[in-house]
């Protein structure tokens, strides 16, 4: 007997607001170990909010339910979210002078396993982590996004999702402001990521992104609704004429689901 797929994610009708306005209005989200997802969709239509939300951002509110490998996470705060192998690349990484990035990576690795992990073997991983991605050593030994670029800023997100091997990453725009070099980075950590049996969603405003990560399947936000979904194809669709198309396809209680 073939045993049944389950997936690595899952949100069911997922609402997210602050306490006066409603922004994500009802998403559900299926992925399974390995897909890469793209989320697209025009500014301000909940995309980020979708993403900080569902890490439990504690300024949104949030109903509906999300599932890590079959378990509830809805309840959980951010910290055990991440212990439980939630990750999200943050758009605008936070500056912190005077830690370094080595620190900060191991600290991170400490919270997420319950131990502080021995200097050695810490040291030989990150040696590993750095050499796979092709990123300098020296980069260990700078403050923690302190003066970095943004591209700099970008590859520490990979790093970090590369060291902590995450179950479901969420990335936020993470090819925003990027060079060439940044952008080969960032997909050499995602589809390694994959390939190790992780789910990935990618917030992206860009084609240049999916060229070199050939998403599973493209979500496209609209209004805090997913409006439309298909494959990488119809990216080409999105460039051609825009968010336009997408209007008669926003999904609404009345309309229904229209793929």
């Amino acid at each position: 007997m073939t045993a049944v797929k389950q997936p690595i994610f899952l949100c069911e009708n997922v609402k997210i607001g602050t306490e006066d306005k409603s922004i994500v209005r009802g998403v559900d989200l299926t992925v399974y170990p390995g897909e890469i997802h793209a989320l697209m969709g025009p500014n301000g239509s909940g995309k980020s909010t979708f993403a900080s939300g569902l890490m439990g951002h504690p300024a949104m509110n949030l109903e509906g339910h999300i599932y890590l490998n079959g378990e509830a996470l809805e309840d959980m705060p951010t910290h055990e979210r991440a212990k439980r192998g939630l990750f999200l690349g943050f758009q605008y990484p936070v500056a912190i002078p005077g830690v370094t990035v080595a620190s900060f990576l191991r600290a991170a690795l400490a919270a997420v396993r319950g131990e502080t992990p021995n200097v050695f073997e810490f040291r030989r991983q990150l040696e590993e982590t750095f050499a796979q991605l092709g990123v300098p050593w020296a980069f260990a030994d700078r403050y923690l996004n302190d003066g970095f670029s943004g591209g700099e800023k970008k590859r520490l997100e990979i790093l970090q999702m590369a060291l902590l091997k995450p179950k479901f990453i969420i990335l936020d725009e993470i090819d925003s402001g990027l060079d060439v070099d940044a952008l080969k980075v960032v997909s050499r950590g995602i589809h390694s990521a994959a390939e190790q049996g992780a789910g990935v969603l990618m917030v992206t405003h860009y084609q240049r992104l999916l060229d070199l990560v050939t998403p599973t399947r493209v979500h496209y936000f609209m209004e805090g609704r997913i409006a439309f979904e298909g494959g990488v194809e119809t990216v080409k669709e999105l460039e051609a004429n825009g968010y336009d198309w997408l209007r008669d396809k926003l999904v609404t209680p009345e309309k229904g689901a229209r793929t």
